[in-house]
């Protein structure tokens, strides 16, 4: 029997339709002066309007930063942090993407302990102080970042995506209104649609896992596979967006409290050197990682086939693990899921620095949680496998 495990979660949670409206009510509960931080598309769409609009309403008073991008730095993290004390912010409200809410996350907790958010990373300085009070609304059904205690920023020195896990940079609400999701284009809501399914997967397998965040993991999986082609082929589906919506926000809540694995591990040094979204980079990993791992984590996966084929009694476990593969590289495929080369990642300036990506994704963690810890030369390997993987063909394979 195993010992105790612990989950932790956002103090409140309000998802599903109309959930914005109870943003006013908890401004009102944890401060007075808000910071609010997003990017220049939540701005053009109208998405931070809506919370300015809120925020008027109230007679609440507010400062606004927007010039976070897809992949957030330390750089917008100082700007904002320098916003923030300087008209004396109270609480964050982070609308966007993940990436708005690690950069929200990030500034929350630098604004009450000090130093450079990088000094965080591995635990070199402690959190001592309870951070600013954030409320996180998502605008993707992706990274999850509204219900976990992660955050993920590059250090624009030395090109690594720090990822910084403390109890700290958990938002203290998460309003998860799937009517912001509607307006992500189809390249965006393959990218954090596949963001979410990895997390789930991961979770699931992870060495970390535990039995909340499996049963998490499993609805989200089975959700993102039925429905995130949906929201592609068609953005105006409601009901498949706040599907999606929730799964995402299951996923979040299942690899926070178990952890990612050896796919996020190899695929932040693809972002930070290569500039590819994120998820992007996680969907160009995903099946040939599921494939490296396979013999060690058979029976997760083979319980993922048979949550695909609950009819397929007949198949063995081998077979049914196959069977998740295939059809998670299929929904790469139908997503138009490129590898590396297709991308555009230039072939020699990847053969230069391949070295360093293996050091960098040993050197996270996360592939310590994978059920098959690799070394340093079988990530070398999987990257160059990756580089130029078929997601049509009907079968990969990766030596072992």
């Amino acid at each position: 029997m195993k010992g105790y495990s612990k989950f932790c979660m956002p103090n409140s949670v309000f998802y599903g339709e109309n959930s914005l409206a109870q943003l006013g009510e908890q401004v009102r509960a944890y401060g007075k002066k808000v910071l609010l931080i997003s990017d220049r598309v939540m701005e053009k769409i109208g998405h931070v309007r809506s919370c300015e609009k809120i925020l008027e309403d109230l007679n609440v008073s507010y400062a606004a930063y927007l010039d976070v991008n897809t992949e957030p730095t330390d750089l917008h993290v100082n700007e904002a942090l320098n916003l923030c004390l300087r008209e004396q912010c109270g609480v964050i409200i982070a609308i966007g993407g993940g990436s708005c809410i690690d950069a929200a996350k990030a500034v929350a907790v630098v604004a009450t302990n000090g130093s450079y958010i990088g000094d965080f990373a591995g635990g070199k300085s402690p959190i001592t102080e309870d951070p600013l009070p954030l409320i996180a609304i998502p605008t993707t059904a992706g990274t999850g970042s509204e219900v976990t205690n992660v955050t993920v920023i590059t250090n624009t020195k030395e090109d690594i995506k720090m990822m910084i896990k403390h109890q700290a940079f958990l938002p203290k609400v998460a309003i998860v209104d799937p009517i912001f999701t509607i307006s992500t284009p189809p390249q965006v809501t393959a990218a954090t649609g596949i963001d979410a399914l990895c997390h789930a997967v991961e979770a699931y397998i992870s060495r970390l896992s535990q039995p909340l965040t499996e049963t998490l993991a499993l609805s989200s999986i089975e959700a993102i596979l039925n429905h995130l082609r949906k929201v592609y082929q068609d953005g105006e589906d409601s009901d498949a967006r706040e599907k999606m919506a929730i799964a995402s926000m299951e996923a979040g809540l299942a690899f926070s409290n178990a952890s990612v694995t050896l796919i996020h591990g190899m695929s932040r040094p693809i972002g930070a050197l290569f500039h590819v979204p994120h998820g992007i980079s996680n969907a160009m990993l995903l099946p040939a990682v599921l494939e490296f791992t396979k013999e060690a984590a058979i029976d997760s996966l083979a319980k993922i086939g048979h949550l695909i084929y609950p009819e397929s009694k007949s198949l063995n476990k081998e077979e049914l693990a196959d069977v998740a593969i295939e059809k998670i590289k299929q929904l790469c495929c139908d997503l138009d899921i490129p590898n590396m080369k297709a991308w555009g990642i230039d072939e020699r300036e990847f053969q230069k620095v391949v070295d360093k990506m293996a050091t960098d994704a040993l050197a996270s963690g996360s592939p310590g949680n994978n059920p098959k810890v690799p070394t340093h030369q079988e990530i070398v390997d999987l990257y160059y496998y990756c580089y130029n993987y078929n997601f049509s063909r009907s079968k990969n394979t990766v030596e072992s």
